[in-house]
């Protein structure tokens, strides 16, 4: 696994700001370098905030937008990611057992190396679809957006490149994780 980069902000809202604005800047390039940028969003609360500030800040006529992963749950459920999906963008989440994107700690779906898209296990009374390894190793860059004390142990085995969690099985090249003060434990 490559090390991700590590900045530790503040709070959550400055974890949105600074996530946002490296989202913007990235879009930018990737328009400038090859006329698109490709994005995919996990879901959860923590970045509906980033999300939010990107309303003005992206080329938008110039963006694919992804989603990660989604759960299976009636149009217009609130536990539905593309239900808070209003934005572009590119990140990763990374939940206190580890897991992102949908791929949880014991799921088979961890093994799923032939396809792009799988169909989880149960996780939090709900299957779920989401992008596999192989699909997400492949990104240019992967933004993971971390915060709550709730997130410190698995921070510090993300940061450490401990695989036997979910979330240290991501191998892109480049990794940015953003967090704020309480996922860092300081």
């Amino acid at each position: 696994m490559t090390a991700p980069k590590v900045e530790v902000l503040a709070d959550a809202d400055a974890v949105a700001v600074r996530a946002a604005a490296y989202v913007a800047q990235r879009a930018q390039v990737a328009v400038a370098e090859h006329g698109r940028f490709s994005f995919a969003v996990s879901g959860g609360r923590t970045p509906w905030a980033m999300f939010a500030l990107l309303s003005e800040r992206m080329p938008w006529q110039d963006v694919t937008l992804y989603q990660v992963d989604e759960r299976i749950a009636p149009d217009g459920d609130p536990s539905r990611n593309l239900t808070h999906l209003r934005f572009d963008l590119v990140h990763l989440g990374l939940g206190p057992d580890g897991h992102t994107a949908s791929l949880v700690p014991g799921d088979p779906v961890l093994a799923v190396m032939d396809r792009d898209v799988a169909l989880t296990g149960q996780y939090q009374g709900q299957r779920r679809m989401t992008l596999t390894y192989p699909k997400i190793n492949s990104a240019r860059q992967v933004l993971w957006l971390v915060t709550g004390r709730d997130k410190v142990d698995a921070l510090a085995r993300l940061r450490a490149g401990d695989r036997s969690i979910p979330a240290g099985q991501v191998e892109a090249e480049t990794q940015l994780v953003v967090a704020d003060v309480a996922a860092a434990g300081s």
